[in-house]
């Protein structure tokens, strides 16, 4: 029923105009997320943001920052100065607190399920262009299983994920599972991965049966 909710308003925002109006009211969520967030020690960064214009050249949220790395760990009052003027998306470092591993929607509903049947804690986060992220703690190595698939990708030391509000040409990133939920705990990186290998395999598995050649290519993995 929860993930029914989702893809209904999924589609709701896929016709979001970014207005003045929405751009405000916007700017207010994104600033109390991110003093939030930033609160509980998560680095959070200001990304960039759809321009209201359409132009093309904005194909997903960036630091604003060229020398973002050295910005981590601020204080929440420069955080809150940092989204004080402008709707700036919410980014979130990985590699220090969390790490984040991101796969195709199709692949997070089925790890999602194995999760929930197991009662594991995982706060998950969904993007409007059809990404699931899966929030962790910070890991030393990624399975074989996992960084040899060509969808898989994990974001560690280096990287960034968004986090919701986030606004996106058609839509906005949305928590499928709220951290607050599990009480703010990450789940330990190793469950998560072998949850997401168990789900490939039967991915994989019903590609095989439907007579498909899955295609298994090296991962994109960003550098320490």
């Amino acid at each position: 029923m929860e993930t029914e909710l989702h893809e209904e308003a999924e589609k709701e925002m896929l016709d979001t105009d970014w207005s003045d109006s929405w751009r405000g009211a916007f700017k207010i969520e994104l600033r109390a997320e991110a003093i939030g967030l930033a609160s509980r020690g998560w680095p959070v960064l200001p990304g960039s943001y759809p321009e209201a214009d359409g132009s093309a050249t904005w194909t997903g949220p960036v630091p604003v920052h060229p020398d973002w790395r050295d910005r981590l760990g601020a204080h929440p009052h420069q955080i809150a100065d940092w989204w004080t003027g402008r709707p700036f998306s919410l980014l979130v470092a990985t590699g220090r607190v969390l790490d984040a591993m991101e796969v195709d929607a199709d692949l997070g509903r089925r790890a999602a399920r194995l999760l929930r049947a197991k009662g594991q804690p995982a706060p998950i986060v969904a993007t409007p262009d059809g990404r699931w992220l899966f929030l962790t703690t910070v890991a030393e190595r990624l399975p074989s299983a996992l960084a040899e698939h060509q969808d898989v990708r994990w974001h560690g030391a280096g990287s960034f994920v968004p986090l919701p509000p986030t606004p996106f040409r058609h839509g906005v990133v949305h928590w499928r599972v709220k951290p607050e939920i599990w009480g703010w705990q990450l789940p330990a990186a190793g469950a998560v991965h072998d949850v997401l290998a168990r789900a490939l395999e039967g991915t994989v598995a019903g590609a095989a049966t439907a007579g498909a050649r899955p295609r298994v290519l090296a991962a994109e993995v960003p550098a320490a």
